[in-house]
């Protein structure tokens, strides 16, 4: 075959093999048409394309088996060890290959060398962190998803419109108004953090004569952020990240769960006094440290009245709505101009997947609509192509995934397993109360249970040592899974259940493994 190419494209000019090409002038051109001829490799086509698909089916298909076959062995083994150190020197110096793998060896490697070593979030009796195991729905569908590989901005294909579906599901699961284009889907809360405090930022500025896109923060007034001391440190990444910095965090008065709106209101008075813009009310819908959910609604009132843009992070917590016992907590999430979630947390979605809601989707926007010439696509559509609510131009099909997780549980199936962790969270607060070398750090309000160990006839002055050591002593032993963090100046354990499979045998191993283990550290102190 000969592509000839002239400065109107393409043209295919079939020839017999071995005859001549068309005798050219001196420049390269072809005399008698204009045009330059250079001989192409057929396409693969036929028997080479259908073995690739026989090998590609084969592979599949024994690492769905693997798959499931680790899934499944999953409950009778640790919870989690070290990597053999072979094999942790072999991935590291893994050389890059010169020549190709066979399908079939990169599934036998992957079965033998990677996945028998994950981080142990697929077992019941972990407790670590938010970190869920994966939906097996979403698992199957994240296969389909990779297979599209598409870039999801624009155009009339089925992962933009059901992109735009789920960001709505997630908004009517948590109780949150949502309009058309209001909402996106992100890496997680924390970039989900950027894209909303990027518009909060655009809308103060505005609101005093300043164009941030335009002329940038030089000579602007200093914004002011409201925080609670337990904020997510993505918040004030978030902050430093668009240029406000973390000196424009103010501590929001909290005692006891409960807001001191007086002083609150005081605070944003003497900023205003003193030249700042009071920009920003940031509520927690359930902290990270003790799965504490903030006064939401107190929240709002003062956001309201002073005009502030007020932030929900209900990452982790927000699910948490669907559980009637504590729904009346969350009063006041519906009210804020943005709402993160993180569908891989609570839902069990395969990371990444996260979510940004806004109330007015003109704030996002305006913060990041950016449309050069060659990017130009559904133009007279009512709502913008997904890359101008965000900063990503290329975004991976997350929305797969989520439909498949929701999809496969439906609402109520959702409500009743976010009602169980929280039952079970409660259930272990009562484990803890009657152990006397434990002690509750706080009452748990989700499913996440703060508690520290305090072990028979160890002096007061050691027990932070103890309990700072104690999660890695006892994830070392294999049997659960527990991290650490401080919680009120302390050093505290924090268990967070979200497995759907977690029971109140695996609680008791907890309470026993974490007792045990504290006996020993104490003792070789």
């Amino acid at each position: 075959m000969v592509v000839a190419i002239s400065s109107v494209g393409l043209v295919a000019k079939p020839r017999l093999h071995g005859s001549p090409v068309p005798e050219r002038s001196r420049g390269g051109s072809d005399r008698s048409h204009g045009i330059y001829a250079c001989d192409v490799s057929e396409p693969d086509t036929g028997a080479a394309r259908e073995g690739e698909l026989q090998a590609f089916r084969r592979a599949a298909h024994a690492l769905v088996d693997g798959v499931a076959n680790q899934l499944a062995a999953l409950p009778s083994r640790p919870v989690w060890q070290p990597l053999p150190d072979a094999l942790r020197e072999q991935l590291v110096d893994l050389p890059l290959p010169e020549r190709a793998a066979t399908l079939d060896d990169l599934v036998a490697t992957a079965l033998r060398d990677v996945l028998p070593h994950a981080m142990g979030n697929g077992h019941p009796a972990f407790f670590g962190w938010v970190n869920p195991p994966p939906s097996p729905a979403a698992v199957v569908a994240s296969l389909a998803a990779a297979a599209m590989n598409p870039s999801v901005v624009a155009g009339d294909h089925a992962d933009v419109h059901l992109e735009r579906a789920v960001v709505r599901w997630l908004a009517e699961l948590v109780g949150f108004p949502h309009a058309p284009g209001a909402g996106l889907l992100t890496s997680g809360a924390s970039a989900a953090t950027i894209v909303c405090f990027a518009g909060a930022r655009g809308r103060a500025l505005a609101e005093v004569g300043r164009d941030v896109r335009r002329d940038g923060l030089t000579g602007a007034p200093q914004l002011v952020a409201y925080v609670p001391a337990e904020a997510h440190s993505c918040v004030r990444r978030a902050l430093e990240l668009l240029g406000l910095g973390s000196g424009a965090m103010h501590e929001v008065p909290l005692d006891g769960g409960r807001l001191d709106a007086a002083a609150l209101r005081a605070s944003i008075a003497a900023d205003r006094a003193s030249g700042a813009v009071p920009a920003l009310l940031v509520g927690s819908a359930g902290t990270v440290n003790a799965g504490v959910i903030d006064p939401l609604d107190a929240l709002a009132d003062v956001a309201t009245a002073e005009g502030l843009w007020f932030h929900v992070d209900g990452a982790y917590g927000a699910f948490g709505v669907l559980d009637p016992a504590i729904a009346a907590r969350f009063r006041g999430m519906e009210r804020a101009d943005s709402l993160t979630l993180d569908p891989h947390k609570w839902l069990g979605v395969p990371v990444d997947a996260g979510c940004a809601l806004v109330r007015r989707s003109d704030d996002l926007r305006d913060a990041f609509s950016l449309i050069p010439p060659y990017l130009r696509q559904d133009a007279s559509a009512p709502v913008g192509t997904f890359a101008e609510y965000g900063f990503e131009q290329t975004r991976p099909f997350r929305a797969l995934k989520t439909w498949a997780t929701i999809a496969a549980r439906g609402r109520a199936g959702i409500a009743a397993q976010v009602a169980r962790a929280n039952g079970l969270a409660r259930e272990l607060a009562t484990l803890v109360e009657r152990e006397p070398e434990l002690e509750l750090a706080s009452a748990p309000e989700t499913s996440i249970v703060a508690f520290r160990a305090r072990p028979a006839g160890c002096p007061p002055s050691r027990l932070d040592d103890v309990n700072r050591a104690l999660p890695e002593a006892v994830q070392a032993r294999g049997r659960v899974f527990v991290t650490g963090t401080v919680f009120g100046g302390r050093e505290t354990l924090r268990a967070c259940i979200l497995h759907p499979d977690t029971g109140s045998d695996h609680l008791a191993t907890l309470v026993a493994e974490v007792v045990t283990t504290a006996r020993t550290l104490a003792a070789t102190g």
